[in-house]
């Protein structure tokens, strides 16, 4: 029993930041229905399901949102539900009959979930967008990479999933206990630069009390320590090495062989560039896997930089089973863990429409309904 048993959600297909929301509610034991477009049901084998690690845990039904009697049917399964969530561009929702408002009319307690880049208002809501654009604005991206380089992108997980996907699954969750207790809905806005935003919150605050600068890789968590980084060896591999306590410093100093007197002053920045080259030059003459057998499991703040290949074989994690299989991928399992309702994967992704047929049965249509909504176009 996971701890989102027994709630009921509809999902509009989406990209990105939506299934990553779905799957986030699905593994802790939402019921997750995804809604998708009839275009895109092309059948496939159920035992050989895509490779969309975060379409996982819920059931695919394929429906014409444009029709009438697939509006309707939405309208339907919203009735019973307790949660719905899209991802379209402001207004798309309400254009097609399937705004909060309608849906808060026929069910005053759903949760309406919305995601989006800029979100539902402000000047640039109707603006195309993806991950980078929005931790751009978000005064997120400026700070990321060296002071010798340009700003570098952080794959697609602070906006999509980590200011996205994340923040509309928690958004949706305290909605849904609002609703428990007060038996009232609500739209919850999630906008990717809101959470970006969010995410920055600590180092607002630095730069506010001055401990850093707007200066990209000059401070002490953005590459611009010497002892906050990743280092090359001797193979071409990295490690990562965060001593920022002093103790944990120390102990830098002293497996690494340096000079004491001459890292004395850990935090004199106008030393880091020379002191990085020297810890630099030092990690140099070692492979990864020498370093581990120095570094590893002390409290110099270690690990090695893994590839996915290899941290999913990585010790480690294999003993807390951080990686399973599911569909045949292995994946990342379901996070957090929870202690008394585990969260768990309940299926694998399904492909496109391929529990139409059952889902419909489910709302009490009969055989003979669900053929003419099929020979009509309206599902699939």
């Amino acid at each position: 029993m996971g701890a989102l048993e027994g709630v009921r959600v509809v999902e509009l297909a989406g990209i990105g930041p939506g299934p990553f929301c779905g799957m986030m509610l699905a593994d802790m034991g939402a019921d997750v229905v995804r809604i998708d477009r009839v275009e895109s049901v092309r059948g496939g084998d159920p035992s050989k399901p895509p490779a969309n690690v975060n379409a996982r845990g819920r059931r695919s039904i394929g429906i014409d949102l444009k029709s009438d009697e697939g509006r309707k049917l939405v309208l339907r399964m919203v009735a019973g539900a307790d949660v719905i969530f899209e991802g379209f561009r402001p207004g798309v929702a309400e254009r097609l009959g399937l705004g909060p408002d309608v849906c808060l009319a026929g069910n005053p307690a759903i949760v309406y979930g919305r995601m989006t880049g800029w979100g539902q208002d402000g000047p640039y809501a109707q603006t195309a967008g993806h991950d980078i654009n929005y931790i751009a604005l978000a005064g997120a991206l400026a700070h990321m990479g060296r002071n010798d380089s340009g700003p570098v992108p952080p794959l697609n997980l602070v906006g999509d999933f980590g200011g996205g996907g994340m923040y509309l699954a928690f958004g949706i969750v305290c909605a849904l206990l609002s609703a428990r207790s007060t038996g009232k809905g609500q739209v919850v806005d999630a906008a990717m630069v809101d959470g970006a935003a969010s995410l920055m919150s600590f180092f607002y605050g630095m730069l506010h009390t001055g401990f850093s600068t707007e200066n990209r890789g000059e401070n002490m968590l953005d590459t611009g320590a010497h002892f906050y980084d990743v280092y090359k060896c001797s193979d071409g591999e990295y490690i990562s090495i965060g001593s920022i306590e002093p103790q944990f410093y120390a102990e830098l100093v002293q497996k690494l062989e340096l000079d004491p007197d001459d890292f004395a002053e850990q935090h004199n920045q106008s030393r880091w560039p020379e002191l990085k080259m020297k810890v630099a030059a030092v990690v140099a003459t070692r492979s990864r896997d020498e370093w581990n057998a120095i570094l590893e499991g002390s409290n110099v703040c270690y690990a090695p930089v893994l590839k996915v290949s290899e941290a999913v074989v990585h010790p480690h994690h294999v003993a807390r089973g951080t990686f399973v299989e599911s569909g045949g991928i292995v994946q990342p399992g379901p996070a957090p863990r929870l202690s008394g309702t585990p969260g768990a994967i309940g299926r694998p992704p399904p492909h496109e429409g391929q529990h139409t047929e059952e889902l419909l049965g489910e709302l009490g249509l009969s055989a003979g309904e669900v053929a003419a909504l099929q020979a009509s176009g309206a599902v699939a």
